[in-house]
């Protein structure tokens, strides 16, 4: 072989190598899905191929940095198929993925540590809430997955937490900062989660031994009942942007948010007092209809909405970014996945 031809095949070969030597911008490109809406940033593959996990583990600075400057970022068109798969890509992502503790929602288990969104029946819409905002431990990143699209309808909202923020009568924040929030918390009534799926235990030794650990409040009832009362903040400071966060379940929790037929149905077979949940301010005073009113239109103001589409995946900083549920047409299938447990 002559001194040119080898030139020419060592030519050949690096001519290759830069053909498929792709950076990581080229791997992928981002959108928005309204122009004047930027949240959320919606990342696409470029290229045919590209996986989310592999691409995820290497770029979780850049995964990050984008979700705190947005709140919610969309995985789209990476064909994500398997709740397996899903859960890797959140280790990928993230440093530890939880186990759902300390309930409010009824979720089955699907695998890991993977569960159905929520088990709310299909006609019922599901407010606007930061997940386990009550919760003394609570998951600075959620994710979303879906593997079946609902017929009709089941969009899943999410809104700017930086402007809901905004929108409150500071006034009304102050008051909230000063008194925080009380949740109470009622199990074994027939209505809600019992303490046992809450708790995740049967022992009520192990129940107070955690409620005793975060500052909740145990009262045993007759017949196996159980009530809380746990005081949290109603604002807190975000850990990596130190941003103050409206970030609670005042809202969320209280009886008048519910859907008027079934708050009526509650309210006349339970005292208020033994409701499943309530809240109030932090001394234990009644939170005013015109606050929760007030509260209420500041959430929903923000909502932004868009339509699932198979294998997306939906990345949520839990502080800076509610989300909700809107009714849907079975079939639907949403999965949900929780990572990084904070403690303010």
């Amino acid at each position: 072989m002559t001194k040119t031809e080898v030139n020419s095949i060592r030519t050949l070969v690096n001519v290759r190598r830069k053909a498929i030597s792709v950076s990581t911008d080229e791997l992928i490109k981002t959108e928005f899905l309204q122009p004047h809406e930027k949240l959320p940033l919606v990342i696409k593959p470029a290229v045919k191929g590209v996986s989310l996990q592999s691409w995820g583990q290497q770029n979780r600075d850049v995964i990050q940095s984008q979700l705190l400057k947005h709140g919610a970022i969309l995985f789209r068109d990476f064909k994500v198929k398997s709740v397996e798969e899903f859960e890797q890509i959140i280790a990928a992502i993230c440093t530890e993925v939880l186990e759902y503790r300390y309930r409010a929602s009824p979720r089955t288990q699907v695998g890991g540590r993977i569960y159905t969104s929520t088990d709310y029946p299909a006609e019922q819409s599901i407010f606007p809430h930061n997940e386990h905002s009550y919760s003394p431990t609570f998951p600075l990143k959620i994710f979303f997955f879906c593997m079946t699209p609902a017929k009709e309808g089941g969009q899943t909202p999410i809104g700017s937490c930086r402007k809901i923020f905004d929108r409150i009568d500071p006034q009304i924040r102050d008051r909230f900062i000063e008194k925080k929030v009380m949740y109470v918390r009622n199990f074994g009534d027939g209505f809600g989660l019992p303490w046992q799926t809450v708790f995740q235990t049967s022992d009520k030794a192990k129940v107070e031994d955690y409620c005793q650990s975060h500052g909740i409040e145990v009262e045993w009832k007759e017949d196996n009942r159980l009530r809380t009362r746990q005081v949290s903040p109603a604002v807190v400071q975000h850990p990596h942007t130190g941003e103050m966060i409206w970030f609670n379940h005042a809202t969320f929790f209280h009886v008048s948010t519910l859907e008027p037929a079934i708050r009526d149905s509650l309210l006349a077979m339970f005292k208020e007092e033994d409701l499943h949940t309530n809240t109030y301010y932090g001394d234990g005073s009644p939170i005013e209809p015109s606050v929760l009113e007030h509260l209420r239109e500041a959430y929903q103001q923000e909502m932004i909405t868009f339509s699932w589409q198979k294998g997306d995946i939906l990345m949520l900083d839990n502080m800076l970014a509610v989300h909700g549920r809107q009714p849907f047409v079975p079939p639907r299938k949403i999965m949900v996945g929780m990572a990084e447990p904070y403690s303010p």
